[in-house]
C-alpha cells in the first residue's frame, strides 16, 4: 500500500509542478487519501533520498550563456605542536573556488582561486580537446611531475604532503618558493594505448617558465621542460615516471649563484594500487639544486575498515636535503585516520613522530582537519 501512495505522489508531483509536495500531501490528508502518520513518513522518506542524492552530486550546473561548473571547498585545522616556541591553534588551510566550462565539445577552461592567507590565482588554463590521444593545456597549472603533487588537495588521503614533494614540486621547501606545485606554460598529453576503454598508458610534456605562479620569467630566457609517463597495466594498479629541466632563481641562493639562475632538475618514481578498501603509494623523487644533490621517498598504505567511511593509514616518509652531506636526514612516522561523512565532508586526525640525525629535536605534532565542500 506504502508504495502504492509513493507512486501516486512521484506522478501527482511529475504533472503538478505549480505545487510544492507539502501542497500535495495536504491535499491527499484532506481528501483522507493518506493518514497524517503516512504523509510524515513520506515526507521523511523523500527528505533522505534527496540528502542523499544530493551528496552524490559531483557538480551543480549553474545559470549563465554557457553551463559552467562551480565547485570549492575549505579545510580548517587544528594542531598540537611540541616544538618549543609554536602554538598550538586553528588555521583556515585552503579556502578554494573552483570555476570549469565548455566554450565547445573541444575548448574547455578553468579558473581556481584561493581566499586563504589572501585571494590568490591557483589554477587559470584554457584546454584544447583534440582527441583522446593529443590535448593541449595553455595557462596555469600543475606541472606534470609527482603523483602526490597531481592530486588535488582535497583528495589527499593524508593531511600532509611528503617532505620531497613540498621540497622539490615548488611546494612549501622548494628553494623558489611554494607555488602549489604550479607554473605558467603549455602542455601536451593524452592517452597513447587503450585497453578495453581504459586508458593503459598516459603521457604529459610541457614547457614551463620555471619562475613559478601568478608572475613573469624571472629567472632567465631558458624555459623549463618538464615529461611524465604513466602506465596502467590494470584498473587499480599504476606506475609512473617524470622528469624535469630547468633553472630557477633561489630564495636564499649560496654566495655562488647570488643574482642568477640556477640548475633545478628532478627526477621521479611512483607507483599506486587503489582497491575496494586497501590502497598502497610509494613514490622516489632526485633533485638538484645549483650543486646541492636532494632526495627523498614515502610509503604509505591505507584501509577502509568502514567501507567509504572509515580509514586507517600508517606513511613512511624520508627525506634527505643533501644527500653529500652526513647527519641531515628527517623521518616521518605518520599514522591516523579519516572519516567521510559524504562526499563532500570528512574529518582527518594524524600523529606526525618526527626523527631527525644530528641534533635532536622535540616537534612532533598532531593535526586535526575538518573538510567541507559544496
Amino acid at each position: 500500500m506504502k508504495q502504492f501512495f509513493t507512486l501516486l505522489f512521484l506522478l501527482i508531483g511529475c504533472h503538478s509542478r505549480s505545487q510544492t509536495t507539502n501542497d500535495i500531501l495536504n491535499l491527499l490528508i484532506e481528501n483522507k487519501t493518506l493518514t497524517q502518520q503516512q504523509a510524515d513518513s513520506l515526507r521523511a522518506e523523500a527528505a533522505i533520498k534527496q540528502q542523499d542524492a544530493d551528496a552524490s552530486k559531483k557538480s551543480f550546473l549553474v545559470s549563465a550563456a554557457r553551463q559552467i561548473q562551480i565547485t570549492g571547498y575549505s579545510q580548517i585545522r587544528y594542531q598540537i605542536l611540541d616544538e618549543a616556541g609554536k602554538k598550538d591553534g586553528f588555521d583556515i588551510r585552503r579556502a578554494r573556488l573552483d570555476v570549469r566550462g565548455n566554450v565547445s565539445p573541444f575548448l574547455a577552461y578553468r579558473l581556481q582561486t584561493d581566499f586563504a592567507g589572501g585571494p590568490k590565482i591557483i589554477d587559470a588554463y584554457a584546454e584544447i580537446k583534440l582527441t583522446d590521444f593529443f590535448n593541449i593545456m595553455v595557462g596555469q597549472f600543475k606541472v606534470p611531475f609527482s603523483l602526490e603533487n597531481l592530486t588535488s588537495s582535497n583528495k589527499l588521503e593524508l593531511i600532509d604532503r611528503s617532505q620531497a614533494v613540498e621540497a622539490l614540486v615548488a611546494r612549501g621547501r622548494d628553494v623558489i618558493g611554494n607555488h602549489n606545485g604550479r607554473d605558467i606554460g603549455i602542455q601536451l598529453g593524452g592517452t597513447l594505448l587503450k585497453n578495453n576503454g581504459s586508458a593503459l598508458v598516459e603521457y604529459r610534456f610541457g614547457v614551463f617558465n620555471g619562475s613559478g605562479t601568478n608572475v613573469a620569467d624571472t629567472a632567465n630566457e631558458a624555459k623549463d621542460v618538464s615529461g611524465r609517463l604513466i602506465i596502467n597495466p590494470v584498473k587499480e594498479l599504476s606506475f609512473g615516471i617524470a622528469y624535469y629541466n630547468g633553472w630557477g632563481k633561489a630564495i636564499n641562493p649560496v654566495a655562488e649563484f647570488i643574482g642568477r639562475s640556477q640548475t633545478r632538475n628532478r627526477f621521479g618514481v611512483d607507483i599506486s594500487y587503489t582497491a575496494t578498501r586497501l590502497s598502497v603509494r610509494g613514490e622516489y623523487i632526485h633533485g638538484k639544486d645549483g650543486n646541492t644533490d636532494r632526495a627523498g621517498w614515502y610509503a604509505q598504505a591505507g584501509y577502509f575498515i568502514i567501507p567509504q567511511k572509515l580509514q586507517v593509514l600508517a606513511k613512511y616518509d624520508t627525506y634527505d636535503p643533501n644527500t653529500s652531506k652526513d647527519n641531515n636526514i628527517s623521518v616521518n612516522y605518520v599514522t591516523g585516520a579519516n572519516y567521510n561523512f559524504n562526499s563532500w565532508s570528512r574529518l582527518q586526525a594524524f600523529y606526525t613522530f618526527r626523527e631527525e640525525e644530528g641534533t635532536p629535536v622535540s616537534n612532533n605534532y598532531f593535526s586535526l582537519q575538518y573538510q567541507i565542500g559544496f
